[in-house]
């Protein structure tokens, strides 16, 4: 399973009550951070996630109100004894941003990896147990969209793996994705597992405008996390000249991806009640909803013997 926890909803500036868009997502026990803008932090700790157990953060581009918080996060860490390494990710040039913006976290006792992703085409990595998909997307500044996807393995086949007459002890191992050795041969797991499943997908597009590209990135997704500057459709212009989306056309991704959910973010300051504009969306794509600070989904796989039937 994943849990998801849309840490804050706002654009530009944090707000008393609604702080800077950041989603976490976490998978046994280790948390992803997507975005880390001022105080970031804040939310985090009225969540009922640790700092400790970020192993990775991702950028979507380098804009203030995406990255200011990563110092103070970054000394919190620090001064919880953190001692693993800690995976930046983002487009080109992120060193030079991440050692900006460190120079004032002196001394910190586990080391930062960081690893730059192209700007113009689409790069494929792993974080855990994840596969990570980012794709370019048209903002006022080069600007990354994220989708994380948890395979999910076949089902264990308890006759074939007796037929094999390997040892009960060994099959563990098989479910696990790995060989065994056994009396002078090689058990794999494919010998016993069937077709692979379908998994887990969580995606986050914000700061950019639609495209093709960012509806077959985040195709089929169970929750899609997608900017939503203004719901006024009088705003589009102003929205379209600045690199950003309104309600309207995140429901029309949405639509067209065939995600599961959609969850509005990165609001404008200027837009005091979100909600206001939710009814026009649902006319698009009924299964969306106004994201709002520490906002929580835990995704599981759905059982999947009766359509396999």
């Amino acid at each position: 399973m994943l849990d998801v926890c849309l840490l804050g909803t706002g654009g530009m500036m944090p707000l008393p009550k609604r702080y800077l868009t950041a989603l976490l997502v976490r998978h046994n026990g280790k948390s992803i951070l997507i975005d880390c803008g001022e105080a970031t932090q804040v939310p985090l700790y009225q969540s009922s996630y640790s700092v400790k157990d970020i192993d990775h953060i991702l950028f979507t581009h380098f804009h203030g109100d995406h990255t200011a918080g990563l110092p103070g996060l970054l000394m919190t860490m620090g001064n919880s004894m953190r001692t693993e390494d800690l995976h930046l990710w983002g487009g080109a040039g992120l060193e030079r941003v991440v050692k900006g913006l460190t120079v004032i976290c002196n001394h910190l006792p586990f080391k930062i990896v960081c690893h730059e992703l192209p700007w113009k085409e689409q790069s494929v990595f792993q974080a855990g147990e994840l596969m990570i998909t980012a794709q370019p997307v048209k903002h006022s500044v080069p600007c990354l969209c994220y989708s994380l996807y948890l395979p999910r393995i076949g089902k264990f086949d308890v006759e074939k793996a007796k037929a094999l007459d390997l040892p009960v002890i060994y099959w563990k191992h098989l479910q696990r994705g790995e060989n065994v050795e056994f009396e002078g041969k090689t058990f794999t797991p494919e010998m016993v597992m069937g077709p692979t499943r379908r998994g887990l997908k969580v995606s986050y597009a914000t700061d950019c405008r639609p495209s093709a590209d960012i509806v077959k990135t985040v195709a089929d997704s169970d929750l899609f996390v997608a900017e939503g500057l203004y719901g006024d459709e009088e705003k589009w212009q102003s929205a379209k000249e600045k690199g950003h989306m309104i309600y309207r056309e995140a429901a029309q991704m949405a639509l067209e991806a065939n995600v599961g959910e959609l969850w509005f973010t990165h609001y404008s300051p200027a837009m005091t009640n979100p909600h206001e504009f939710l009814d026009k969306a649902r006319e698009i794509f009924s299964n969306a909803y106004c994201g709002s600070n520490l906002k929580e989904k835990t995704l599981r796989f759905k059982d999947e013997d009766e359509s396999d039937a």
